[in-house]
Parts: structure tokens; sequence; C-alpha cells
């Protein structure tokens, strides 16, 4: 992402964000937020009283140095992407913002906003930390969702997936993630022995081994 690329953009295929820029989605859910949900403050860049609302959030942001919570962050994040898009530019946010917050701070957070939903609700929901949420987001495509689950798959730390997300650049997350040994796609489940049984029985009945039958089942739902 360049200094002038405004994050938001509505691409379902490339691990973008596809919801309105500042809209509390997930803050605003109920299942994520419980009685906090009602309160979820909106930053939409076109609107000059909520994108004044979103540069004070920012500075406010700035000014924790991280310690505060998921919820929390994701608020700021939507500020700074916010700020982005009503400015149009990185450069322009950090002059309405106050140059005391850089342009790093705004991008990294901003990406953070960029990310799909899937990948932002394991982010609420303590999944993925929100450190490792940033550094998710520095890559870009499938890549995105091939980092997070495995970072919750295999339990990477913050600095692998630093690392991860940093070779990259000059490759690609499911190559490095097998030079590391890391096996994207391999899942260990425990189902309670009734699920379990109903699972075989009708994967047996199609013909089917488990992985065939769950492949399917999830190709159908996407149609």
């Amino acid at each position: 992402m360049d200094d002038d690329h405004e994050p938001g953009a509505a691409d379902a295929l490339t691990g973008r964000r596809r919801e309105p820029i500042g809209a509390p989605v997930i803050r605003a859910d109920p299942a994520v937020a419980g009685a906090h949900a009602e309160q979820a403050a909106n930053f939409d860049p076109d609107d000059p009283t909520q994108l004044s609302a979103a540069v004070e959030e920012v500075r406010r942001f700035a000014a924790t140095d991280g310690t505060i919570d998921r919820l929390r962050m994701l608020r700021g994040a939507a500020a700074c992407a916010a700020c982005v898009r009503g400015y149009g530019s990185y450069k322009d946010a950090i002059a309405a913002i106050g140059e005391e917050v850089g342009v790093s701070f705004v991008r990294k957070w901003a990406r953070v906003h960029d990310l799909p939903i899937e990948i932002r609700r394991q982010v609420a929901l303590g999944a993925i930390a929100p450190s490792a949420a940033k550094h998710i987001a520095r890559v870009t495509g499938v890549d995105r969702y091939d980092l997070a689950w495995a970072t919750i798959d295999h339990g990477l730390t913050v600095r692998e997936v630093r690392e991860i997300a940093g070779a990259a650049a000059e490759s690609t997350v499911r190559a490095e993630l097998e030079a590391r040994a890391i096996a994207l796609g391999r899942l260990e489940l425990e189902l309670p022995v009734e699920t379990y049984r109903r699972l075989r029985t009708v994967a047996a009945d199609g013909g089917q081994t488990l992985e065939e039958w769950i492949t399917a089942a999830v190709d159908a739902q996407q149609r």
C-alpha cells in the first residue's frame, strides 16, 4: 500500500474490506461488543462532523501507545482509515491530525481497518492479537487469509507473523509457511462423538472422504 492508497475499496476476492470505511460493523455487533455495541462510533469520511471526530479519535488512539482493549483498537483503526479517505492521502491526513502522529502509525492501523471482516472479527474475539494483525495487514490478497488462519491454527507468535509477512514481500505467505514446515490446510479438530459419527456417516454415504465432503460443502456454500 503506497502513501496515497485509500484503504477500504470493496473487493471480496483480494482480502480487502467490503464494508463502508469507518462503519462500526464489528464494533456495533452485540455478539462481539455486548452492551457497548449501541455506542459504537461511525466515522463517515464524507461527513465533516464525523471526519472531525475521527481526527480526535486518532489523536487519542496515538496517545494510548497501544494499551487499550481490542474494540477500542478497532475504533482507532477505523478513525485512521476514515482520515486517509476523508483527506485524500496520508500526508493530508497527518496535516489535519497533527505532526505528533506519524504517517507510519496512521498507515499501519488504516491497513488493519482494511482487513476483511472475517479476519477483523478474529481480532475482536481475541484469536489474533492486534500486534499480529498489523503484520497480517502488510500482505495482500489471499496471503492475508493464509497468514491469519496459520496464526490461529499453529499459534504463531507476533515475531513469527512479522517475519513471514516481511519475507512474503518477495514470495508468498504459503511459500514462507512451507519453508518453515508450517502446514497450511492441516487442522486438528476435536468433535463431540455424536457429531463425529454423523459427519463420518454422511461422508461415507456419498462415497467421500472427510476431506472431500468438507471441500464440497464449502464450495456449495460459496456458490
